[in-house]
């Protein structure tokens, strides 16, 4: 392990001991750090957001915009002129990372595609699983503490690349930018070719995506989606696990986190490199190292005093590693970190040991895992090809990143022929009989009268 210089350490980076102590799957979990996001605070507000949007249309949406953004709209959507003078005036640098970005990002998603399946259960029984894109689907974009052009990238390129020809985008009004969504959030649609651009933000987008807007005046209609994709705070989260149902989501993203599990081979400045730059995004964001080695963690520390003071937004880093979201967890030794991070089921785990490769394969529970000491969260956040749309609070034990498969959806065909039906026909029969549904079985024997 590298050594680090003698300075102040971040006392503040809390311990949680879990060495010599044999915790259950459900004791781990109970062990974890984790950000405290509570959607019931926020659902009264938001039902009252998507019932004044349902209801009212653009005469929501609009004072919406005055009350939370200090806006005063005219018309919700961007017009073309504003995209094209956002790509052309778009720093070249940003474009060429952005240019970049797609093109890694849309090869692993077009790898991504699902393939149909054709099986013929006996002769004339033929069963076909057909993957199909959704018909259209609502991207959208936060503003806030950040602008995220690579948010663009990472939710229209999948659901292009999975076949979807209606996308649509919002995103918050800005008042700097004249009512605007941010002009790096308009280039970056443009250079997809997404024209169909909103001046909408928070709660109010889903629900208007959800739900369709009727035409009113100037604004033409904005019409309903198959799907809403797209990260946001706790208001945002909530509108999706709302309107699930009435339109598939992505996930109901919380802070976002970050879980290293390192050894004494790691070097303590790419760890707390690390650990910072997802604090970086939300006073909430979680940053958690698992290790066995104690001088492994006492100089993290070390490094933490010293790059959190460095760090432009360092009040908000140091909030977060203060948090009971984030810390250090000391393990008997690599079994129980491997334990440790399946419990925990980090929207984002880099695995910083030797033999990183192995380890990592034997990871059950993770939104990304990034192998080694040149991969970190932050290539993976931008030009890795890899999707920066993970499952947050540890919802990564049962659901995946955004994908391809994330704006489509599986149709089930049957084809038997007149033999093939003949020949299962009693057992059908029997089971309706067993089931006191005589009519399902009449409906095949009827065919044979």
């Amino acid at each position: 392990m590298k050594s680090s210089s003698p300075e102040a350490a971040f006392e503040s980076f809390r311990t949680i001991d879990l060495r010599g102590r044999h915790l259950s799957p459900a004791g781990l979990k109970g062990a974890m750090p984790r950000a405290q996001a509570s959607f019931d605070s926020a659902s009264d507000a938001v039902t009252a957001i998507i019932t004044d949007v349902r209801t009212r249309g653009f005469t929501a949406l609009t004072e919406l915009a005055q009350r939370f953004d200090g806006v005063a709209q005219e018309q919700v959507r961007v017009p073309a002129e504003a995209l094209d003078s956002a790509l052309e005036q778009l720093d070249p640098a940003v474009r060429a990372a952005l240019e970049t970005a797609i093109e890694r990002t849309r090869i692993f998603a077009q790898a991504q595609r699902p393939a149909d399946a054709r099986v013929e259960i006996r002769p004339g029984a033929v069963l076909t699983h057909r993957w199909m894109p959704v018909s259209r689907v609502g991207l959208y974009v936060p503003g806030g503490l950040a602008v995220y052009p690579s948010s663009v990238v990472m939710n229209v390129v999948p659901a292009q690349a999975a076949g979807v020809e209606s996308l649509a985008l919002a995103s918050p009004p800005q008042k700097e930018f004249g009512g605007l969504p941010h002009p790096t959030i308009l280039a970056a649609a443009k250079l997809l070719g997404i024209d169909e651009v909103y001046a909408v933000g928070g709660a109010q987008a889903v629900a208007a995506f959800a739900y369709g807007v009727a035409a009113d005046g100037d604004n033409a209609a904005i019409l309903p989606v198959d799907v809403v994709t797209g990260p946001g705070n706790v208001f945002v989260a909530t509108a999706k696990r709302l309107v699930k149902g009435v339109v598939g989501i992505d996930s109901e993203a919380g802070p976002t986190e970050i879980m290293v599990l390192a050894d004494e081979t790691a070097d303590p400045r790419l760890v707390a490199a690390d650990l910072v730059s997802q604090a970086e995004h939300d006073p909430n964001a979680g940053s958690v190292l698992v290790t066995a080695s104690e001088q492994l963690a006492a100089a993290v520390r070390v490094e933490l005093g010293r790059q959190v003071a460095d760090t432009k937004h360092s009040e908000r880093v140091q909030t977060a590693l203060s948090g009971t979201q984030s810390g250090v967890i000391l393990v008997d030794g690599l079994e129980q970190g491997i334990a440790v991070c399946d419990a925990y089921a980090a929207e984002h785990l880099e695995i910083q040991t030797a033999d990183a490769e192995a380890v990592a394969a034997r990871i059950r529970s993770a939104g990304a895992i990034f192998v080694g000491d040149y991969s970190p969260v932050s290539l993976g956040d931008y030009c890795a090809g890899s999707n920066h749309v993970l499952p947050t609070g540890g919802t990564a034990a049962f659901s995946s990143g955004l994908n391809v498969t994330t704006f489509m959806r599986a149709i089930q065909v049957v084809n038997y022929n007149r033999e093939a039906l003949e020949e299962v026909s009693g057992d059908i029969v029997a089971l309706s009989r067993a089931e006191d549904l005589p009519a399902h079985g009449d409906a095949v024997s009827i065919r044979f009268e």
